[in-house]
């Protein structure tokens, strides 16, 4: 079967680029395509073979972010705001964590039922797509590992975190990967709740800088491979 026929029979997924932009525009996209989603089918809404929404982005500036275990004190949350960053809590899985400049994040908002895949799996792919992504920058060490340590490695460093919402069969939230983040920002916290483990990132392994756009490729192969799926550019994101 010939490429183009068999993406005709793939679900076909939004793709979302916002480029450097702040956090709160992301979630503000989010909350759109999480209605968009959910309402009842009508004229305009996503069709059958339409699965959703690939939303990604670089964080404009530094973002604490705190999961629905929580993993922010209001002492912590006020100290980390005096360094200059924005601290928000979050309806996804896990603790705290960080986004910044030099991150690349992705929040698929998707249907599981169009894709054939259920909470798990669709953790399982997100991992996958992350291992895969390294894989193509020539890091063969990149491995998922079991929970606690949800997220994607090397060795005992995190290279990926990751963190899910899903209700009525609709993801939120996703991963974020670390291309050229100043690692720093993830010394003032405990990521993920994780006591004695690490942070790294593509330009740290790879000893060379490895920016945002330059992962991008990489990794939109990378997501329909392990997804399944053809992604649809949007030229914007309104």
């Amino acid at each position: 079967m010939h490429a183009a026929a068999l993406a005709m029979l793939l679900p076909a997924v939004r793709l979302m680029w916002l480029g450097q932009a702040r956090y709160s525009e992301l979630l503000a996209l989010q909350e759109q395509w999480l209605r968009r989603l959910q309402a009842d089918p009508r004229p305009g809404a996503p069709s059958e073979t339409e699965a959703g929404a690939l939303l990604l982005c670089e964080p404009a500036g530094p973002v604490y972010t705190g999961g629905l275990r929580g993993g922010l004190t209001p002492e912590e949350t006020t100290r980390l705001r005096a360094l200059g960053a924005e601290v928000r809590a979050t309806g996804r899985g896990g603790l705290a964590t960080f986004h910044g400049p030099g991150q690349l994040l992705c929040h698929p908002v998707l249907d599981l039922r169009r894709l054939g895949l259920r909470l798990r799996t669709h953790v399982a792919a997100l991992e996958a797509c992350a291992v895969r992504l390294c894989e193509l920058r020539g890091l063969q060490g990149a491995r998922a590992r079991p929970p606690p340590y949800t997220g994607v490695w090397l060795g005992e460093r995190k290279i990926c975190a990751i963190g899910v919402r899903c209700g009525r069969h609709i993801t939120s939230h996703g991963l974020a990967l670390n291309c050229s983040t100043d690692l720093t920002w993830f010394e003032h916290i405990v990521p993920c709740g994780l006591v004695g483990t690490g942070v790294t990132s593509l330009s740290e392994a790879l000893q060379r800088l490895i920016t945002v756009d330059e992962v991008m490729p990489s990794f939109l192969v990378a997501f329909q491979e392990t997804f399944k799926c053809t992604l649809i550019s949007e030229d914007s994101p309104s």
